[in-house]
């Protein structure tokens, strides 16, 4: 689990969004009908349709659409490809302990 703090943070009725938890995905059911590369690449329509599967407090497409700031898009789409980079590359972006 990754969890985001909005730099632009929104509403949802009443309540107001700041942070956004990613959950990790352990399969490759949340990737139906996406493409890795488009994933990668950050694309916001592929983000629009992934988030709203693996987010906490879960985001409608609408949210994103309409509500998330693209900053705070970059920011989630970011840690949504640090879930897809292999183990050994996360290590290797890692700054020396």
């Amino acid at each position: 689990m990754e969890t985001v703090t909005l730099d632009h943070p929104f509403k949802r009725g009443e309540q107001e969004i700041t942070t956004v938890t990613l959950l990790e995905p352990t399969g490759t059911g949340w990737l139906r009908g996406l493409k890795l590369i488009d994933l990668a690449s950050l694309d916001a329509n592929a983000l629009t349709t992934a988030l709203p599967r693996i987010t906490e407090p879960a985001l409608t497409e609408q949210e994103i659409r309409a509500s998330l700031h693209p900053a705070d898009l970059l920011q989630l789409g970011a840690k949504v490809v640090d879930f897809l980079s292999p183990k050994s590359a996360r290590e290797d972006a890692s700054p020396p302990a």
